[in-house]
This record gives structure tokens, sequence and C-alpha cells, in this order.
């Protein structure tokens, strides 16, 4: 755990035979496990819905977004055909924001989800999908719709629009 950065040294104890290491968490593991997080995020998009209009707090969201996408993707930006960077977007998904998503379709690509990483907030405020819609679409470089499940059990999906459908729209 120590050579993952989960914990490292932070002093000896003396023992009966020999000293003990003591070790702690490293401060971005201790940051992951902080349960401040979800209450305060809940919240603020909370007062953000009651305070203005659902068109502008919806436009906030994806604001964030696109502004999340470009700090997860600042040091590699996803090159390749269409199939190639929806990959790289559920990885990216995966990785940094804890989903659990996979890529289908052979036509039609969809990113689907297992569950949602933000399924607190999903259920009471659709603009958060739409945030995450907008980070997907920054990534990707082409138009994604969310069809997300927010009910009892919250699932990401996010539809990858072709050029070719979006012609036919």
């Amino acid at each position: 755990m120590e050579r993952d950065g989960v914990l490292k040294r932070a002093g000896k104890r003396p023992g009966t035979t020999r000293p003990s290491h003591v070790f702690e968490l490293t401060p971005e593991v201790e940051q992951l496990l902080s349960k401040a997080y979800l209450p305060l995020l809940t919240q603020l998009v909370g007062v953000f819905a009651e305070a203005l209009p659902a068109r502008q707090v919806d436009g906030l969201l994806r604001r964030t977004g696109r502004a999340l996408a470009n700090e997860l993707s600042r040091a590699k930006r996803p090159a390749g055909n269409l199939r190639s960077r929806v990959v790289a977007a559920s990885e990216m998904l995966n990785d940094y924001l804890g989903a659990t998503t996979h890529v289908e379709g052979d036509g039609e690509i969809v990113i689907r989800g297992v569950g949602c990483p933000l399924a607190a907030l999903t259920g009471k405020h659709r603009g958060v999908c739409l945030a995450m819609e907008s980070l997907v679409t920054e990534i990707v470089g082409t138009p994604v719709r969310e069809c997300c499940d927010r009910s009892e059990r919250p699932r990401c999906c996010f539809e990858i629009q072709s050029a070719q459908s979006r012609r036919s729209t």
C-alpha cells in the first residue's frame, strides 16, 4: 500500500523486539475518503436550483462538465477514429470519476454505465447528467446525448451521435 501511494510512513514506535513502523494515509487518499464532498455538492446544486432559472442552472452545469473534461484530458486529448475516442472517454469516466462504464454498439455507439458515480445527485437534479453529457461531448469531439436512468438505481448512458445520424435528424 505504501508503494501504491495509499499509505506513508509517519514514524516508529518502540517495540519489545524491534521498532514498529507507524503509517498514515496520504493526503490524496484522505481527500478521497472524505464524507463532506457529497453533502456539500448536493446542497450547492440544490441552492443553485432554487435560486436560478432551470436553463441557467443547466448552463452552469454544462459549463462545469466542459471544464472538467478539459482538466481531465489536459495531458492527453484522445485521438483516432470516433470509436477509439469514445473508448477513451469511457476509460476517463472510469479512471478519474469512479464510474463503471463500457462501450456498446456497432452502428450507434453508446457508453453505458453499471451505476452512476453521482447517483445521490442525478435523481434530484437532471442537470448533473447534462454536466457529464458535456464532459463526454468535449472529450469525444462530437455531440452526445445523455440517456441516463435516474430511477431508484441510477445508471449512466450516453449516445454518441455520428455525423451520419446527425444528418438524418
